[in-house]
């Protein structure tokens, strides 16, 4: 391999890629961890079911209260998941669908933002997340692009997810796969392309923010205890969500009605209201990511309105800052990712925008009084 494909290949796989295989990971590690929340007293295990009187449109009140976050008992269950611990969140509205298309058109426009697909990458600060000494690629390399998923033509080997991912430029939230495509048309379609700080510039601007895992969680369960999916255990997935069918990935039937991403609102809400609480895309948490936090959690009684690690770790990634998404994608299937599960998480570099990635919003109780007296 010349020059040339090296840098390439390291811009893939170290310094934008390796993120995808958290799909599939059961890695261990004995990094040490703690978690921004104090260790409370036992919270009583109820829901509030009383919403207030008014509150931000587009977002449905979810009522405070205690759930099992995690799971030690579903089948297809990664190391990440468990163990299940006790988790108290206070009431918050979130988006009913994720943000989308002419959502965000409308930040773009009235802001002049730039996502992180849309501007060249800083090698001082991708320097940061790779090994020391890692030369620097050529400067075409280092043009705006993203991450895009391409049908191979033939069955591949799922241990090696750069078969179906590629890095190309010109992939944006306007391109989502690419130059010569587009989002007309798919003003409902959720957003894509878009990296964490993305998400965090456009909650900003509306006055919201992202969800803490353990908020998205408490959410997508729709109050619905013990549940695998959104809607309950049904595993008739076309009938529920956009997800893969057929063989992953180069075959999609396409038998759920869509190929990528699929207009919001498509299928059925879960109990709380909330649309696509499982594929179609992932979602942005604003938590880091750390392999063993489920570990730290479960020392505690019940922990309150947890906000994730205070520091990232993926052994994967290990250089990368990488942050929380949940919720699966249209590219999820039984074979080699069924992240459509309530408890599911995949952890990713923040910088990093795909085409099967977005995210909605929560606003707290303040956040809703300080946006109306404005």
């Amino acid at each position: 391999m010349d020059s040339l494909g090296r840098a390439y290949l390291f811009l893939l796989t170290v310094g934008l890629g390796l993120f995808i295989s958290a799909c599939t990971t059961k890695a261990e590690n004995d990094n040490t961890i703690t978690q921004k929340t104090d260790i409370p007293e036992n919270a009583p295990d109820t829901i509030t079911p009383v919403a207030p009187s008014d509150g931000p449109p587009g977002m449905v009140w979810i009522p405070g209260g205690e759930y099992i976050m995690g799971t030690d008992t579903d089948p297809q269950h990664r190391s990440d998941e468990s163990p299940a611990h006790k988790v108290k969140v206070d009431g918050f509205w979130i988006g009913i669908t994720e943000v989308t298309n002419a959502e965000f058109a409308k930040f773009v426009a009235a802001t002049g933002y730039k996502t992180t697909s849309e501007r060249p990458i800083d090698w001082e600060e991708l320097k940061q997340q790779v090994p020391p000494g890692t030369p620097k690629p050529a400067d075409e390399l280092l043009q705006p692009a993203s991450m895009v998923f391409t049908t191979t033509t033939e069955p591949v080997d799922l241990n090696n997810y750069l078969n179906w991912w590629s890095f190309i430029q010109g992939a944006d939230w306007r391109h989502p796969q690419g130059p010569g495509t587009s989002i007309i048309g798919k003003e409902q379609h959720p957003v894509v392309q878009v990296s964490w700080d993305d998400a965090v510039a456009y909650c900003k601007w509306a006055g919201k923010r992202l969800p803490t895992e353990a908020e998205w969680e408490y959410a997508a369960r729709g109050g619905v205890a013990g549940a695998i999916y959104p809607w309950g255990n049904d595993k008739d997935l076309p009938k529920h969500t956009n997800s893969w069918q057929g063989n992953f990935p180069n075959l999609n039937t396409a038998e759920d009605g869509y190929k990528t991403t699929a207009p919001v609102k498509s299928y059925a809400p879960n109990k709380f209201g909330l649309y696509d609480m499982a594929g179609n895309v992932w979602e942005w948490c604003s938590d880091f990511y750390h392999v063993d936090y489920y570990k730290s959690c479960a020392k505690q009684d019940v922990s309150i309105n947890p906000q994730g690690p205070v520091k990232p770790y993926d052994p994967n990634q290990p250089y990368n800052i990488v942050r929380s998404k949940r919720g699966g994608s249209f590219l999820c299937n039984e074979v080699y990712c069924s992240s459509y599960r309530v408890a599911a998480r995949m952890a990713t570099s923040y910088d990093t925008g795909q085409d099967h990635s977005g995210f909605r919003c929560v606003m707290t109780k303040e956040m809703w009084e300080e946006q109306k007296n404005k």
